[in-house]
C-alpha cells in the first residue's frame, strides 16, 4: 500500500482488526523486517507497518531530517490513516521516534514496546572523537587556496574511511540525517511518557548496549525490562518465538479492543 504525506510516496502494510499497532523499523532496515511479528499480531489487531521516508520503498526526505522531522511525519501518517491511539512497536531508530512520539501525544499512546531502541547517546570512545575532530580539522584546511579546489573529492574519500558501514551506503542526504539522529539524546522525554512500556532487549546487544535498556527502564515511570539471552540488537529475528510470547503476553488485554 502506498500514501502521500508532504508529496513524499510512503509504503506501508496493513493487516488485520482491533486496536492498532504500529511497527516503527530501525536505521537502514524497512516494514519487511516485522514480517512475522506482524503476522502473529494481525489475528488479533489492526497491525500498520511503515517504511520510514528514506527506507524501503518510501521516497527519501528532500533535505536531512532530525528526530522530531521524523516524528511529525508519523504524527501527520497516523492522521492520514485515521489512526488513534495506537500501541506502538519500535525498533532500534523506531524506538526513538516512539519515545518523541509518546512525550508529544502523552495520552494518545495505549502501549509501547521498544525493541533494542536507540534514544541514549552512546558514550564514545576516544577514536571516535579523534575522527570527529580530524575531520573538522580537514575541512577548515580544505578552505584555503589552491586545496579548496579539491574539498569535496577529498571529504568524501575521508568519510568513506572514517564513516560507519550504515554512514557509508547511504545517500549524502540521508548521511547527514543520520548524523543528526545518533547524536540526539532522547533521556529527557522518557519522564513525561504515561503509556505502560515493555522493552525487549538482546543480552548480547553491542549498538544498543543492556545498560541503555537500564537507564530507560529507570527513567520511563510505568516500564518493565524483558532481557532475552543469545540475542543481539535483531532479537525479534533471533529469538522469533520468545519474543512473539513476550509481546502477546503484555498485550493480552488488548485482544480485540478498538476505540
Amino acid at each position: 500500500m502506498y500514501t502521500e504525506i508532504d508529496k513524499l510516496n510512503i509504503h506501508y502494510k496493513q493487516t488485520g482488526e482491533g486496536r492498532p499497532v504500529v511497527m516503527l523499523h530501525g536505521w537502514g532496515t524497512k516494514l519487511d523486517l516485522f514480517e512475522d511479528l506482524q503476522h502473529s499480531l494481525s489475528s488479533n489487531f489492526q497491525v500498520t507497518s511503515i517504511d520510514f521516508p528514506g527506507f524501503g520503498e518510501s521516497d527519501e526526505p528532500p533535505e536531512s531530517w532530525d528526530v522530531r522531522q521524523y516524528t511529525d511525519f508519523l504524527e501527520k501518517l497516523l492522521t492520514k490513516l485515521e489512526i488513534k491511539n495506537p500501541i506502538l512497536i519500535g525498533h532500534s531508530f523506531g524506538g526513538r521516534v516512539s519515545i518523541k512520539y509518546a512525550d508529544r501525544h502523552q495520552s494518545g499512546v495505549h502501549k509501547i514496546i521498544l525493541i533494542g531502541s536507540a534514544g541514549v547517546k552512546p558514550k564514545r570512545k576516544l577514536d571516535y572523537y579523534l575522527k570527529v575532530y580530524s575531520y573538522k580539522t580537514l575541512k577548515k584546511v580544505l578552505n584555503l587556496p589552491v586545496l579548496n579546489r579539491y574539498k569535496e573529492d577529498i571529504i568524501q574519500k575521508y568519510r568513506g574511511k572514517a564513516g560507519s558501514s550504515d554512514y557509508q551506503s547511504a545517500s549524502r542526504v540521508m548521511q547527514q540525517t543520520l548524523s543528526k539522529v545518533v547524536n540526539e539524546d532522547l533521556q529527557h522525554h522518557m519522564p513525561n511518557i504515561k503509556a505502560p512500556t515493555l522493552l525487549i532487549w538482546g543480552a548480547n546487544d553491542t549498538s544498543t548496549p543492556v545498560e541503555d535498556a537500564k537507564i530507560m527502564e529507570k527513567l520511563i515511570p510505568n516500564a518493565g525490562l524483558a532481557l532475552i539471552e543469545n540475542a543481539g540488537h535483531y532479537v525479534f529475528l533471533e529469538q522469533k518465538r520468545r519474543v512473539a510470547v513476550i509481546v502477546d503476553t503484555f498485550l493480552e488485554d488488548d485482544k480485540g479492543a478498538v476505540e
